[in-house]
């Protein structure tokens, strides 16, 4: 069976990452005999300036009939100035809205030899393995807002909504990750402040009494945001509310050496995904061939195991990226002196020749087809 993959390069540096996430599935295809099919879409400050809509209908159209959707990144100073409804990331809103896609998944693990390139001591970092869990469609980033103008000048206000249907799900979702790993789940919220939090905890807690197998920990965001940089090795499984869980993940890339080290996948009730890199577009380096891929193929890998189920493919890609890096090779962002700095391209080839060196474990395999 062919899978249909929605690629949206977006705008920045999302064209030259795309490219190598790319080229990473085909390896795949090649080398485990899998059938992928890509068909290109718009999406961003590029489709803004084209057709003027940051998510044309078509694009939306093509994601709802593929069964994953790989994003490069979108936005840049060029479009700082649009009015809220042409801005770019207006369309990351809308896809996970119309697309179902409630779950973010944001795993942070330190590679072997990438302990130069965090700023935290080796030992702090040791054992570093987690997974943030970020509710994706409700909270603040989707209430009410509005602008009004009074007496006392103006004033601004974004309301931050949650269901406890909305919240169940996501826990649910957590919980069961964890069960696949370390059995551990810290629940973070704002529950000695906002009314939300109190919910997400009652909520969270009830859910908890369904997984008599994985132990709930709760922490203020706060703390958890000291205690990731304090502790790291503490954490499995970080659930959270959208907001902080934007935050927080970001956060995580101190563990990791660079922002561009960090996957995601977006996912809903079945198995269809959206992935993409955490980092944004990176206006300033675009076009020069520098961007760290690292994140874009890691979110491939994911995307492997997600929504198609090839476990072994996504462990040969992420087994690729550790043997590069333990290699010692590195974009410019990861590269201190003595390392050896390669470009985006070279990067992702020498990716790709690692995965063409593994050994499937079944000798039977698919027809390739590769359709453009």
């Amino acid at each position: 069976m062919v899978k249909k993959i929605a690629v949206l390069p977006g705008d920045g540096i999302g064209p030259e990452i795309v490219d190598e996430g790319v080229k990473i599935l085909r390896v795949v295809a090649e080398t485990f005999g899998y059938r992928f099919s890509f068909r290109f879409g718009m999406v961003g400050g590029g489709a803004i300036d084209r057709v003027g809509n940051p998510l044309p209908q078509e694009t939306l159209d093509l994601c709802r009939d593929s069964d994953a959707v790989l994003l490069g990144a979108v936005g840049g100073p060029r479009w700082d100035d649009n009015p809220p409804e042409l801005r770019p990331e207006k369309a990351l809103l809308r896809l996970r809205k119309e697309l179902g896609l409630y779950a973010n998944l944001r795993p942070a693990m330190l590679f072997e030899g990438m302990e130069e390139s965090s700023t935290l001591r080796p030992e702090v970092l040791r054992g570093v393995d987690l997974i943030v869990v970020r509710e994706l469609t409700g909270g603040i980033y989707f209430g009410e807002k509005r602008r009004e103008r009074s007496e006392e000048g103006e004033k601004a206000t974004d309301t931050l909504v949650y269901h406890e249907w909305e919240i169940e799900r996501i826990a649910r979702r957590a919980f069961d990750i964890a069960r696949g790993r370390r059995k551990r789940v810290t629940s973070v919220d704002k529950a000695n402040v906002l009314e939300s939090s109190r919910l997400w905890r009652s909520v969270v807690n009830r859910v908890a009494e369904d997984y008599p197998d994985v132990e709930l920990e709760h922490m203020l965001v706060d703390n958890c945001a000291m205690q990731v940089v304090r502790k790291p090795a503490h954490f499995d499984v970080i659930v959270t509310e959208n907001m902080f869980g934007d935050i927080l993940s970001d956060e995580t890339a101190i563990l990791t050496g660079s922002i561009g080290m960090l996957p995601s996948a977006s996912l809903g009730d079945g198995s269809f995904g959206l992935y993409e890199p955490v980092h944004g577009s990176a206006p300033d380096i675009a076009g020069q061939g520098v961007a760290n891929p690292v994140a874009t193929i890691l979110s491939v890998a994911m995307m492997l195991r997600h929504s198609f189920g090839y476990e072994e493919a996504a462990r040969a890609v992420e087994q690729a990226v550790r043997s590069v890096l333990a290699a010692g090779y590195r974009t410019a962002d990861l590269a201190p002196s003595g390392d050896l700095a390669i470009g985006t391209e070279e990067f992702g080839d020498r990716v790709a020749e690692a995965i063409r060196r593994h050994e499937p474990s079944s000798s039977t395999t698919v027809p390739l087809e590769i359709v453009l």
